[in-house]
């Protein structure tokens, strides 16, 4: 060859680097294989059997990201919890739809791959499918350079699930005497971090290894904790849940007026729980408005469940045996299908 030749190296793609990437992960990928998986790792499509026993199975999708939590992941040099987060947050997206989870395809993008960090990203990953029962069956790892600069990266999450058609959960089976369950968020999840790094940045002027105001370890620690995955606290009490909304961008306003009839309110009382720390410093920090706060984060409400005044029992009950405390945080009212803080 010669010495004015171009190979794939000299414009940035390092191929050697992808099938180390590839080596590492096997064994992850390979982790998290339930019963329904057909082949193996490295396949140019991942293959999945429907369970045999459902009698008019419907497939529930979804694709999310995780913001720019990734961009604090990156910077504290932590990547073995952000796909953690991914799996969760798209877990969460189909529960509502009462969909289990069936299989989970991710997405890596970097300027320059580092399979070291590919292999903690896909470690985070596999985790959270191994908890929630969801098999791993493919993805891609890119490399762009010129498109992303060193060391940002990129995270992409695709699930599928299934639910019984006669099962779906929504608001057509929301009743006018229904009322509203929470359940506790784990801390952002995987939402309003653009405003919160400005914050902490501009307002507080701290630093990720700096303690966060209030407790709970440094800046870092509070911002990266986990997306919590609500499948273990309610699959067992899906039967008794007439429509959930899963808090995500848009806060609690834009979130559960997506479970709701267009003749029904929900009314919220804020006060029926603690609004966390991080939240408050947040708040306090940057004079943000409490509108635009109900807007931006989930405000420590992570899940609302909506069901029948009687099943509330059963709903906390399973909640509360899977580590998840819940409670009463509002009720419906005839209405145009809007959420109501009071």
């Amino acid at each position: 060859m010669s010495d004015d030749a171009l190979r794939y190296g000299s414009a940035g793609v390092d191929i050697d680097a992808s099938n180390a990437a590839k080596n590492r992960i096997r064994k992850l990928v390979e982790s998290t294989f339930t019963k329904g998986v057909v082949g193996g790792f490295g396949g140019f499509g991942g293959m999945f059997r429907i369970p045999p026993n459902l009698e008019k199975p419907v497939l529930v999708s979804s694709a999310d990201g995780v913001g720019t939590k990734i961009k604090v992941a990156i910077e504290a040099g932590r990547h073995d919890t952000i796909g953690r987060d991914l799996v969760s947050h798209c877990v969460n997206d189909i529960l509502v739809q009462g969909a289990l989870p069936a299989f989970f395809l991710d997405y890596i993008a970097f300027g320059k791959l580092d399979p070291t960090v590919v292999e903690a990203v896909v470690a985070g990953v596999a985790t959270g499918c191994r908890e929630n029962g969801c098999a791993l069956i493919g993805g891609e790892t890119a490399e762009m350079p010129g498109l992303y600069t060193p060391p940002d990266y990129d995270l992409a999450g695709f699930i599928v699930g299934y639910v019984e058609e006669d099962r779906i959960l929504g608001p057509h089976r929301v009743r006018p005497d229904d009322v509203l369950i929470g359940l506790p968020s784990s801390g952002l999840h995987t939402n309003g971090y653009s405003l919160a790094r400005m914050v902490v940045t501009d307002r507080l002027k701290l630093r990720l290894t700096d303690p966060f105001p209030g407790g709970g370890g440094s800046v870092a620690d509070v911002f990266l904790a986990e997306h919590r995955s609500y499948l273990p606290a309610l699959q067992p009490a899906l039967d008794r849940v007439h429509a959930m909304a899963h808090i995500t961008g848009g806060g609690l306003l834009e979130n559960l007026d997506r479970a709701l009839p267009k003749t029904l309110d929900a009314v919220i009382d804020v006060s029926s729980w603690e609004t966390p720390n991080v939240f408050r410093v947040l708040m306090g920090a940057g004079a943000v408005e409490p509108a635009e706060m109900y807007r931006t984060f989930n405000m420590g409400i992570g899940m609302v469940v909506i069901c029948a005044p009687s099943d509330v029992k059963a709903v906390l009950s399973a909640a509360s045996a899977a580590g998840v405390a819940g409670w009463k945080i509002g009720s419906l009212r005839p209405g145009s299908g809007a959420v109501i803080l009071s």
